[in-house]
């Protein structure tokens, strides 16, 4: 295969090095993939258009990555083409074998090995550059943004795949002064940075903003816990485009500037919207160590035991609902229930009563998880409530709420304990529909660690099990009712 490679080069290198024809396809094709880009992010904002945003975005990097080929500083193709062959053999597997569940920290990994090559070019070209003595201050700035960025998204991106996996804990690991501690690691990283730009030939101030971030994005992640998961990710999404524009800035390459601005611009808006919906700044999320042993609740009484009811009475009063809505959460992903689910949800429907899906913006362990989940069992788009105002008002009128696998999106001490963690946080009220249902797999906590009361509420009644199991159990119960009538 080598004296394959050995030939292609040959005949590339035996064409004009600044070809005005060559310059030409180059541009164009980084055109047309910068537009193919814009396109699969407006296909994205619906999920009945976002697989065709997805294979919109696939062309534009196809295209970005033909242009980039007929590059005539490319010396020499063989490494190129073995790259491009093990990043296949090593990411289609990857790709097609990763369930849903673990979607989120797959991402996150994913961002890692983007950050990884950002932040190698930039210490490469720095290097370079320094050597011919080309190195501008606007060089310097560029390349300085891209390493720092970059490595803090290494890192970061790594310690959130590990929180999310829970290789590590997903509880915030926290010490005496640790904001302090980041917030004067910050300073300094900026303070190099700023004396890179002055004085573009200080190697020290480079490889002192290069370590800095790497360090950076381990301590800044750290203290953040399971609940801000999403945010995080979200923020790390933004961090790698940002890292990437400036890589497209320091080497001349418009279709990184266009692409990355674009993913950091995403990126920066969905952290913004996820913060919103959880109500919450960005500097409570960095700083703020959520998800840390609650604190005692502002309510005191007696601890109730939550009540249970078994899956034969609920299938009875599920088979004469009027109107069900169900509440996905992560809990539901990680048994596989959706398609159950969406069985359960037609015998209903056969019986004449309607059901809706109220998926909350932050449920789930990244943005858009629970209707990526959805989508995939063939729900229809048209069941899903996703404004939590607009759900609560149907939860407000239905006769059955069923909860699956969710915790903090249904938790009533964020409408009225000033004391938890989840206060003011915009929440699902599945307690004002007649009846509520929840399907957990045990007692504990969810991923945040914040006690839910609403499993201790009257009308409130608990199915333990695999949520799968549980969903599974409930459509024969119902079909039983049927061929006994």
């Amino acid at each position: 295969m080598l004296p394959l490679f050995q030939e292609i080069a040959q005949d590339v290198a035996a064409t004009p090095a600044a070809s005005p024809a060559r310059d030409a396809i180059i541009q164009a094709s980084y055109l047309a993939a910068s537009v193919m880009f814009i396109l699969g992010l407006k296909s994205l904002t619906r999920p009945d258009s976002a697989r065709r945003g997805m294979q919109q975005a696939a062309i534009g990097m196809l295209l970005a990555v033909i242009g980039t080929l007929l590059n005539q500083h490319i010396l020499t193709y063989q490494w190129i083409i073995i790259g491009l062959v093990v990043g296949a053999i090593a990411g289609y597997p990857m790709a097609m074998k990763v369930p849903m569940t673990a979607m989120p920290q797959f991402i996150a990994f994913s961002h890692a090995f983007g950050a990884i090559a950002a932040t190698l070019v930039g210490v490469v070209e720095y290097r370079e550059l320094l050597a011919e003595g080309h190195l501008t201050h606007g060089l310097a700035g560029a390349l300085g943004f891209e390493v720092l960025f970059g490595a803090l998204t290494v890192t970061g991106s790594f310690m959130a795949f590990g929180k999310l996996q829970e290789l590590i804990t997903g509880r915030p690991i926290t010490f005496k002064g640790q904001n302090f501690v980041n917030v004067a690691l910050i300073a300094v990283a900026f303070g190099s940075f700023a004396y890179l730009i002055y004085q573009p030939t200080a190697m020290w101030a480079f490889y002192t903003v290069t370590g800095l971030a790497f360090f950076l994005g381990i301590s800044m992640v750290l203290p953040i816990g399971g609940g801000d998961m999403p945010v995080v990710v979200s923020l790390l999404n933004s961090y790698a485009g940002l890292a990437a524009a400036a890589t497209g800035f320091a080497i001349g390459n418009n279709v990184l500037i266009i692409a990355g601005a674009l993913e950091g611009a995403g990126g920066f808006i969905l952290s913004v919207m996820m913060s919103k919906a959880m109500n919450r700044s960005f500097g409570n999320v960095i700083f703020g160590a959520f998800g840390a042993p609650p604190t005692a609740s502002a309510k005191k009484g007696e601890q109730r035991e939550p009540k249970t009811i078994s899956a034969e009475d609920a299938a009875t009063q599920l088979a004469y609902a009027g109107s069900v809505v169900i509440i996905p959460g992560y809990g539901m992903a990680v048994a596989q229930a959706q398609h159950v689910c969406r069985e359960l949800h037609e015998l209903v429907e056969a019986q004449g009563g309607s059901v809706k899906y109220a998926i909350h913006p932050v449920a789930g362990r990244m943005p858009g998880h629970l209707n990526v989940i959805m989508a995939e069992a063939g729900i229809d788009y048209g069941a899903l409530l996703t404004d939590v105002d607009d759900a609560n008002r149907v939860l407000s009128s239905a006769d059955i709420a069923i909860v699956i696998g969710g915790n903090d999106i249904v938790n009533p001490d964020a409408d009225d304990d000033p004391a938890s963690p989840l206060y003011g946080m915009p929440i699902f009220r599945p307690w004002t529909s007649k009846v509520t249902y929840v399907i957990k797999r045990g007692k504990g906590v969810g991923f945040s660690g914040v006690e839910n009361p609403l499993f201790t509420q009257d009308t409130t009644r608990m199915i333990y099990g695999d949520a799968k199991g549980v969903l599974g159990n409930l459509v024969k119960e119902i079909k039983g009712l049927n061929e006994g009538h």
